[in-house]
């Protein structure tokens, strides 16, 4: 359990709060590029309770506030005019800096407009993502994360809107244990879908995961410490020769990165939108093909309304709770989508956890050791002192790779070298990561 001080400053991320300077400090994504209109890319975003307008430039994307600095209109309805937003009431044009260039109605030799500007944030663009950095000082450069480094053909990106603080979805990520029970099948697993993570068949056993996971239930959960934050190990012994690893990461601040069947891997980040709402944004990356973009964004609008990408099933209808389904195929009996199970999870507990009340055990390894974690970085960024996962020089930021996630069936013994290797080699006959494979780290490092 957690004092109510340390879970507030776990959970808090308003302007001026310390959980949420640090995490202005990482670049953050603020928006799927597939959602922008095409005929006017404008759109109100919301991030750690600011309010702010994004908007297409010729020579990337604007990030600013959402308000006018002279009456306080709404901008996210503004032109888009000469790579910068008009106002609509009287006409006043910011550039994508925020900086007022144009006042029609003040006199020809005014300088007024030079003493006017609106908050604004560097955004960049990566595989389907924008992301904004709102923090002070200079941006750090992007880590060569396979997220970011991945060629777009063989990338997907998506997001979805749960109803409940950031932490409650990051730390569902970083647990391992859950998976054996909440996306459990009372049948076999009836799923052939692409991008179906569970209803992948783990080499080496003829099993889909849904099922091995659910049949060994007691996973063994190490967890280390690492640059990019935390790597969590869940080994399953599955005879008394052979082992299931599953490697997942943490990747400081508010992303994990797990695996994805055998050749894929994806990397969801927590963003909060204020504490009580967040979105997940994804990025899925194949190691082996090139992804069929279109298809798999077709399958998940499916599932969420728009424009806010709220789940169909959701707190309003019960998730879409179906006691038959429940006594006769899945464990949740909310459907066969994992995001939902993923989503009533987090959502059930409320909108802030109360951690004060919770009771961990051993199984809970890496939530807690992720709770560490963050409490010390808030002490370590007040102090000024370095972060994980943020690199301050283009050399520090070309060693941050991978991270690296696996799932695997190997010997009982040397399973710690195995998974290494294993990865080298799916790395190794990737058609994009052979062109990079010289340059990183070795895999060990």
């Amino acid at each position: 359990m957690l004092k109510k001080e340390d879970n507030d400053r776990l959970t808090q991320t308003g302007p001026g709060t310390p959980l949420g300077r640090l995490m202005r400090s990482y670049w953050q994504p603020v928006a799927l590029v597939s959602e922008m209109p095409s005929d006017r890319p404008v759109k109100a975003v919301r991030i750690m309770g600011e309010d702010l307008v994004l908007f297409k430039r010729p020579d990337g994307w604007g990030l600013v506030s959402r308000f006018c600095a002279h009456r306080g209109v709404d901008l996210s309805y503004g032109r888009l005019e000469d790579g910068g937003l008009r106002c609509l009431y009287h006409g006043w044009l910011y550039d994508g800096e925020g900086r007022c260039v144009e006042q029609p109605a003040e006199p020809e030799h005014s300088q007024f407009l030079h003493k006017v500007r609106i908050s604004s944030y560097p955004c960049v663009e990566r595989n389907g993502l924008v992301f904004a950095y709102l923090g002070a000082g200079d941006p750090p450069p992007f880590p060569h994360y396979d997220c970011f480094t991945a060629p777009e053909q063989y990338t997907f990106a998506f997001k979805g809107l749960w109803e409940c603080n950031w932490l409650q979805g990051l730390e569902g990520g970083i647990d391992p244990s859950h998976v054996s029970f909440l996306h459990r099948f009372i049948q076999e697993d009836p799923r052939d879908v692409y991008g179906q993570q569970f209803s992948e068949e783990v080499a080496g056993t003829g099993q889909k995961l849904s099922k091995l996971v659910g049949d060994h239930f007691r996973p063994d959960i190490e967890v280390e410490t690492v640059d990019h934050g935390l790597r969590v190990f869940a080994i399953r012994q599955l005879t008394e020769h052979l082992r299931h690893v599953r490697v997942t990461n943490l990747m400081f601040p508010n992303a994990f990165v797990v695996p994805f069947g055998n050749s894929k891997v994806f990397t969801q980040w927590h963003v909060p939108i204020d504490d009580e709402h967040h979105y997940w944004y994804m990025i899925f990356y194949d190691f082996a093909e090139p992804t069929d973009q279109e298809t798999l964004l077709q399958q998940r609008l499916e599932g969420v309304s728009l424009p806010d990408y709220r789940p169909l099933r959701n707190r309003s209808n019960n998730w879409g709770f179906d006691a038959r389904e429940q006594q006769e195929l899945t464990y949740t009996g909310m459907g066969l989508d994992i995001n939902v199970h993923d989503q009533w999870a987090v959502e059930s507990m409320g909108p802030i956890q109360d951690r004060t009340l919770e009771r961990l055990g051993v199984s809970d390894r890496a939530v807690t050791a992720n709770r560490r974690l963050l409490l010390r970085a808030l002490d370590t960024f007040a102090a000024g002192g370095p972060l994980p996962s943020h690199p301050v020089s283009e050399e520090e930021a070309a060693a941050l790779v991978g991270p690296y996630a696996v799932d695997l069936v190997t010997d009982h013994d040397g399973w710690e070298q195995r998974w290494l290797a294993s990865e080298a080699e799916r790395r190794a006959a990737s058609p994009w990561h052979r062109a990079t494979v010289e340059s990183e780290e070795p895999v060990d490092a």
